[in-house]
């Protein structure tokens, strides 16, 4: 039977809003539990997140796994505010007459800005508490190759979420992923003509969409790294909120568990250690025994016994040198069977990304060969009205070339009154006007012999 697992992913969070503001928010344009101008609102909220994500307050970064920007969150944000924006900065500076309408620095002009979100932070989760629970460090830590995809996945199907940092978390009971970034919009009328835009980016609509296409992505991903032919469970609605791992069922109990296994093992370690020493100890005192007279309170041991057991501890070395032998081999083994599966997967992540790639080649193969077909259809009109064209000029040549004889040669009063008709009322202009009544003017340039002559002056050049 193959498994089920769920998948969810997060815009924002909405802990720490009001009341007021999550009434608000039920109004949104984006049908999101998040309010307008909350989320990473501004360089506070991005600090705490910052702290958060990179595990900053308590420098335990042991258990985190960095997918894309740095260590510093903050500093990832400030640098895509850069990127993304200076230049349409700088261009509406130069429109500015008055100094104190220009802006100085737009990540800090933005983070002072009520109505607009400073970034935006997606959570991404494959499986849930029960699916991970009795999963080993090494199953869990594959789940790298998974998100990394995932990341390169959202930033195709949403290209205009410009990601700034992207987090792994492996020291709660779910991996999960922490992106941050910032909505993109450009084309705006009032203020920069390049701006942030959550709500324009991520609609009901878009939002709906963007889910149904990253589900689909990320288990073709789990499927691929970790060899399975696993399914999703059924969409459920859940809560737009960060993972809490003081709000999880028995973490408490699971953690006291796993830090007295870690005791356990200690203790274990120590007394593998101990074995050594004890056994050197036992072989010094075997060499101390002398020789003496049989008393009560003492033991007759023979040097054949003595040999014996003097071999014996010998042999507990070596049993105890092999196995310590055995167990560096086995971390050897296992870091190269580590660096072989990192491999595969790095060699199976970049063929993913292969695919990708064909498969946008593919499109754009289609499209241009629609367009190829739009050009060869435009260029057979072109040619038809060409020929049209052709041939309602050499039917006005002849009009006029009728006019012109009637007129000028057969006095044709008649001819004279349309022609004047016809002049007035703008149908023949002056140039028109002139061949038809002008005796002087006996030539009427005929397109269709000029082009007959063209063709064969330039067929008996070759």
């Amino acid at each position: 039977m193959s498994e089920e697992l769920a998948y969810s992913i997060h815009l924002g969070s909405d802990k720490n809003k009001t009341s007021k503001a999550k009434k608000v928010a039920k109004n949104n344009p984006s049908g999101e539990t998040s309010f307008a101008n909350n989320g990473i609102q501004n360089a506070t909220q991005l600090s705490k997140v910052n702290k958060h994500n990179l595990r900053d307050y308590d420098n335990n970064k042991d258990n985190i796994y960095i997918l894309y920007g740095t260590d510093n969150l903050y500093q990832d944000v400030q640098e895509l505010y850069l990127q993304e924006f200076e230049e349409a900065r700088l261009e509406y500076n130069n429109k500015q007459t008055r100094e104190d309408r220009k802006i100085d620095n737009y990540f800090k002009h933005i983070s002072q800005d009520k109505q607009k979100d400073l970034a935006c932070e997606l959570i991404i989760e494959l499986g849930d508490m029960d699916f991970w629970n009795n999963k080993n460090l090494d199953y869990r830590m594959n789940m790298r190759y998974v998100y990394k995809e995932q990341v390169l996945d959202l930033m195709r199907i949403v290209p205009e979420f410009k990601v700034a940092n992207a987090v792994i978390h492996f020291d709660e009971l779910s991996p999960h992923l922490h992106l941050v970034g910032v909505p993109v919009k450009d084309g705006y009328k009032k203020g920069m003509e390049k701006q942030p835009a959550k709500s324009k980016v991520f609609t009901k609509g878009s939002l709906q969409q963007i889910q149904d296409e990253m589900r689909n992505c990320c288990i073709r991903s789990y499927n691929r790294v970790y060899e399975k032919n696993a399914i999703l469970k059924q969409k459920q609605l859940g809560r737009n909120q960060d993972i809490n791992i003081n709000d999880m069922t028995n973490y408490r109990e699971m953690k006291k568990q796993r830090e007295q296994n870690s005791k356990r093992l200690s203790q274990a370690t120590n007394k593998a250690n101990n074995l050594d020493n004890a056994t050197e100890k036992v072989s010094d005192i075997l060499n101390e025994l002398k020789p003496s007279k049989l008393n009560r309170n003492n033991m007759v041991i023979s040097n054949e016994n003595v040999q014996e057991i003097k071999k014996l501890t010998e042999e507990i070395k070596d049993t105890t040198g092999a196995v310590k032998s055995v167990n560096d081999l086995n971390l050897a083994i296992k870091d190269f069977e580590h660096y072989a599966f990192e491999t595969r997967q790095e060699v199976s992540s970049l063929k993913y990304q292969l695919e990708q790639k064909d498969d946008e080649i593919h499109s754009l193969k289609k499209e241009l060969s629609t367009k190829d077909k739009i050009i060869e259809k435009l260029r057979t009109e072109k040619e038809s009205l060409k020929e049209q064209l052709q041939k309602f000029k050499g039917f006005w040549h002849s009009i006029m070339s009728h006019f012109h004889k009637r007129i000028c040669y057969n006095k044709d009063n008649n001819y004279k009154i349309v022609s004047d008709d016809l002049y007035k009322n703008g149908i023949f202009d002056n140039n028109d006007n002139e061949i038809a009544n002008n005796t002087r003017r006996v030539t009427i340039p005929n397109e269709n012999k000029q082009n007959k002559n063209r063709k064969k002056n330039n067929d008996t050049r070759f």
